[in-house]
């Protein structure tokens, strides 16, 4: 499967910053959204005077701040929003890495998520991958995303249109919604991985073509990347739903941790989900071979079957094929039919008889 490919990191050190994505060409863009159960107040392109105005308010210490931000490749702008929300340097490293596998950490008061976002392409060999990154502090939601896209559309409509409790919540509910919107992409994605299974399975009962195997392992390998991208994500939100009982940890309010819960079941089910479609390619898989073999068995059988009808008229024709000078039957008028008779008798009983056995 061709993925997006990402640039290898040459250094270790955990202030080193490089965007290792591909997404280089548009610009970054910084959009702010102010709300409480009241109203909100929506900010685009916003500067970070804006933010840190907004992060040192005192009077909007209640209202939920969320900043969304398209872009990664300018380094310096995500390590001043790491400076301003108190970032360690590797944090900031792990938002520029996209290469790296999705986490979970909370760092005093801080709670850090990087997941991968995964949608189908152009076609069966092509997936999007795009990783986005969380930071959850104090009343502030900073989502990270490597480029322009519509995964939180429908949550910036449900806080501008008051729907659902959205806007009488705080962050972490939030965050809720905004992973949930990203998990969504993978049920989109394994949905159109399974139609093409189904096309396979029909295939693989109908078809000799070698190429169907082909797609089978294509199809196969996608499976198995969706696979390796949700696990991390399920022992993040494992690691998560375990911080209940944590009195230390209160970025998440314990009436929400039932939300993140289902975000860890949905995780399961995707995981299983993914599991019985790849089962589903092993199936087609044998099924192909077995319809291979069983062609070839049918194949051989009419060979066995016309070979052993003319063993006997082989051993006739050699029989008198041979040059003794003393062979009665040569002298015969007639003998030539009757041992062309004779062949076409043995010939019809044999295959009389196999017949009658089921042989072919």
């Amino acid at each position: 499967m061709k993925r997006v490919s990402y640039n290898k990191v040459r250094k270790i050190q955990p202030n080193y910053f490089e965007y290792t994505g591909v997404h280089t060409t548009d610009p970054v863009e910084m959009q702010l959204f102010v709300y409480n159960e009241e109203g909100y107040e929506e900010y685009s392109k916003v500067g970070f005077d804006r933010i840190e105005k907004e992060l040192q308010d005192k009077l909007q210490k209640n209202d939920v701040k969320w900043l969304n931000i398209h872009g990664l490749h300018d380094i310096n702008a995500i390590k001043k929003t790491g400076e301003l929300l108190g970032l360690e340097p590797y944090v900031v490293s792990d938002i520029l890495n996209v290469s790296k596998r999705s986490k979970m950490e909370e760092l005093d008061q801080i709670l850090f998520f990087s997941v991968k976002s995964i949608l189908p392409g152009e076609d069966d060999q092509h997936v999007h991958v795009e990783q986005i990154s969380f930071v959850l502090k104090d009343n502030m939601l900073v989502s990270f995303q490597e480029k322009k896209s519509a995964f939180f559309t429908h949550i910036r409509e449900r806080i501008k249109t008051h729907s659902g409790i959205v806007r009488k919540k705080q962050n972490d509910y939030l965050l809720y919604l905004l992973l949930d919107a990203v998990m969504e992409n993978f049920f989109i994605t394994i949905e159109y991985y399974e139609d093409g299974i189904e096309r396979l399975l029909v295939k693989a009962k109908s078809s000799d073509d070698p190429k169907v195997l082909v797609e089978i392992e294509r199809n196969r390998e996608n499976l198995n990347f969706l696979k390796r991208s949700i696990l991390p994500l399920r022992d993040a939100l494992y690691n998560l739903k375990s911080e209940q009982d944590d009195e230390a940890f209160n970025v998440i309010d314990e009436s929400n941790y039932t939300f993140f819960t289902r975000l860890h079941q949905k995780a399961i089910e995707i995981l299983e989900q993914i599991e019985y479609d790849i089962n589903t390619l092993d199936s087609a898989s044998n099924f192909y071979f077995s319809s291979q073999s069983h062609r070839m068995n049918e194949i051989m059988k009419v060979l066995t079957v016309v070979s052993v009808i003319f063993m006997p008229l082989t051993f006739i024709v050699g029989v008198y094929g041979m040059n003794f000078k003393h062979m009665p039957e040569l002298e015969f008028t007639y003998g030539y039919y009757v041992v062309v008779g004779l062949m076409i008798a043995v010939a019809a009983t044999m295959a009389w008889y196999f017949k009658r056995k089921k042989w072919f």
